[in-house]
């Protein structure tokens, strides 16, 4: 081989890790919702569940299929999440005194004091992720990530992961 010929790339040869900042958001994504959901775990939830609890406490009274169009999942899935919740004794079905045809969902006691317990482990959550970063940059990276997020049409407060849940929680 002469010395003025290119090296041919070696098609077995390691390739450097990615190091963009789709894969880094994808690979913090990933990790953050894996330690997120052994944190409210620990309380006997899942991250689902936290999603739907916080859903019904900022709207109480609203109904399944209200839920089920935010989340943006047909309402069979909805109800197979609420029913779970409510065996857990964290939901409460009442008859719409509107409708009787419908169900309000509430949170009982329980549903109420497990999303305290909740905002406590998602704060921790939050500080042990961005323990990295000072306050202002904590600040500044949220800024980015939600104009990132509004910029793709993403919906506010409502992860994308209940498109893809089991019909059937497990």
């Amino acid at each position: 081989m002469s010395s003025d010929r290119q090296a041919v790339e070696d098609p077995g040869a390691a390739a450097p890790p990615p190091s963009g900042g789709a894969f880094l958001l994808a690979q913090l994504g990933a990790h953050a919702a894996g330690r997120f959901g052994e944190r409210v775990g620990e309380l006997g939830l899942a991250p689902p569940d936290v999603g739907l609890l916080r859903m019904i406490a900022m709207e109480p009274g609203r109904s399944q299929r209200s839920l089920a169009t935010d989340l943006g999942v047909v309402p069979s899935r909805v109800v197979a999440l609420i029913d779970n919740l409510e065996k857990k004794g964290f939901v409460e079905r009442r008859r719409s005194a509107e409708d009787r045809r419908h169900h309000e969902l509430h949170l009982s006691e329980d549903g109420r004091r497990a999303l305290g317990q909740v905002r406590e482990v998602a704060a921790l959550h939050e500080d042990d992720l961005f323990a990295a970063l000072d306050e202002e940059d904590r600040a500044r990276l949220t800024a980015l990530l939600g104009r990132i997020a509004d910029q793709q049409g993403l919906t506010p407060g409502v992860h994308p992961g209940y498109r893809r849940l089991p019909k059937k929680p497990g």
